[in-house]
């Protein structure tokens, strides 16, 4: 199996978001209960993400967003009696808040329009044959001449600012004496194909980015977005990508600790000169992008992550493609090496003649093994900084840590090696079922 690293950006913490810095604290949380590290009644992750779906966050796709975003615009457009354009204009004006359009508009409807460049009745056309561009003094016909409502002609205005960048969702007439806008309607009639793309992606981000309520997923490569209910609990997240992260500092998911004690120890590990010299001792750099990659399974054979994905040896640190029998063979990984081939669970039905939607609990038990181990990861960073005068707190946590260490363990053991009997012994074992439940009970 290939051995992947990954690597992340620590990202501003608000502080304000977590309360609870100690032990006691983290104890008494109610919305810890889904990352308890004190016991090994571990729950369900699909029962994990289906709460926090239930409780405070919607994952949504391209085609969400859009349709709410269709939403908010006929809301205000139907309210305030304007066109849908002047009404997705003031939505990008009041970052998407419906309600803080609405209270704008009937606190001062001649204020806002002033302030967001939406004249009341547009400027007529003039029955000239040839107009003067403002911006390079040239005469073009109508056909070519881009005007916003106050009726000032330019020539290539749109396009320009179009590839200029999100910018473009809020274009101002050039006049400098003008602040009329130009809408979304006037961009649909002029600009090229590629434009009208550009424009209608910066609008689709814009609704997202420019939302307090609403941030997308930091995996790389990931479309989807999150919306998150401030105050309902609980600020870790996860995609419907796979993967988990807090949605106050977008740092991959840490509970138990709090974001400032992940941002800080973030930059303890990125400013000490002994992590680099960690990686230069147990690492090796990329072939292809020379990112550094630790080997942290037995099989030599690699493979750097996106963007990269080249695939290499890690011996020579030859391409991959080149080896085969004459350079040795391909070695074995010797970690979850069953459980990671292709095709694991079909043979384990074949072997026990049970039906792959009856062995199910095999995934849940790797699934929670890696969230486990992901817990785990942050409680050492939460006992790095609690204070050495406080002894009898230090000693009951790094009980409790040891103890979920053990029994994470034992369903390490039982989902990894005890699993291997079952896989490749002859005769296979007859006692499946004793190691379904042994398994199931050590999961939950």
């Amino acid at each position: 199996m290939d051995s992947e690293d990954d690597m992340h950006d620590a990202n501003s913490v608000d502080d304000d978001y977590y309360s609870g810095d100690t032990a006691a604290d983290y104890c008494s949380d109610d919305d810890c209960g889904d990352y308890e590290f004190m016991n090994h009644d571990f729950e369900d992750p699909h029962d994990i993400v289906a709460k926090h779906q239930q409780n405070n966050y919607v994952v949504l796709n391209e085609a969400d967003i859009r349709q709410r975003q269709e939403d908010d615009i006929t809301i205000v457009s139907t309210v305030l009696s304007i066109p849908r354009v002047a009404a997705s204009i003031l939505l990008c004006h009041y970052h998407w808040s419906v309600s803080n359009v609405h209270e704008a508009w009937f606190a001062d409807e001649d204020r806002v329009r002033k302030t967001v460049g939406l004249l009341e009745q547009p400027v007529q056309f003039s029955n000239a044959k040839l107009l003067t561009c403002g911006i390079c003094f040239e005469s073009y016909p109508l056909d070519r001449i881009s005007t916003a409502a106050c009726g000032h002609p330019f020539c290539t205005y749109m396009r320009t600012s179009i590839d200029g960048g999100p910018g473009c969702l809020m274009l101002r007439c050039p006049d400098p004496s003008c602040s009329a806008t130009v809408g979304q309607d006037m961009i649909s009639r002029l600009a090229s194909d590629d434009d009208k793309g550009k424009y209608a992606r910066y609008l689709l981000r814009s609704y997202i980015e420019d939302n307090r309520k609403t941030k997308w997923c930091p995996a790389p490569g990931c479309e989807y977005a999150v919306e998150f209910v401030v105050g309902s609990g609980g600020y870790d997240v996860a995609c419907s990508c796979s993967y988990g992260f807090c949605w106050n500092c977008t740092e991959e998911a840490h509970r138990p600790v709090d974001c400032s004690t992940v941002a800080k120890w973030i930059m303890k590990n990125s400013a000490e000169s002994e992590n680099m010299n960690w990686i230069l001792a147990n690492s090796k750099p990329c072939p292809k992008c020379k990112r550094p990659i630790e080997k942290n399974q037995g099989c030599m054979h690699m493979t750097c992550t996106p963007p990269c994905k080249f695939e290499f040896c890690w011996l020579c640190l030859g391409a991959w493609t080149d080896h085969g029998e004459r350079t040795g063979g391909f070695y074995a990984c010797n970690r979850y090496e069953a459980a990671k081939q292709e095709g694991a669970l079909e043979k384990l039905s074949d072997r026990q003649s049970q039906p792959e939607s009856q062995l199910k609990f095999i995934i849940e038990a790797w699934l929670q093994i890696v969230e486990c181990r992901r817990v785990l990861k942050w409680t050492y960073a939460y006992g790095y900084y609690l204070s050495e005068d406080e002894q009898a707190k230090r000693q009951f946590f790094e009980y409790l840590q040891g103890e979920a260490e053990a029994g994470l363990e034992r369903l390490h053991q039982c989902a990894e090696k005890d699993l291997q009997n079952y896989l490749i012994a002859e005769p296979p074992p007859n006692d499946f079922n004793d190691f379904r439940t042994k398994l199931a009970g050590l999961t939950r």
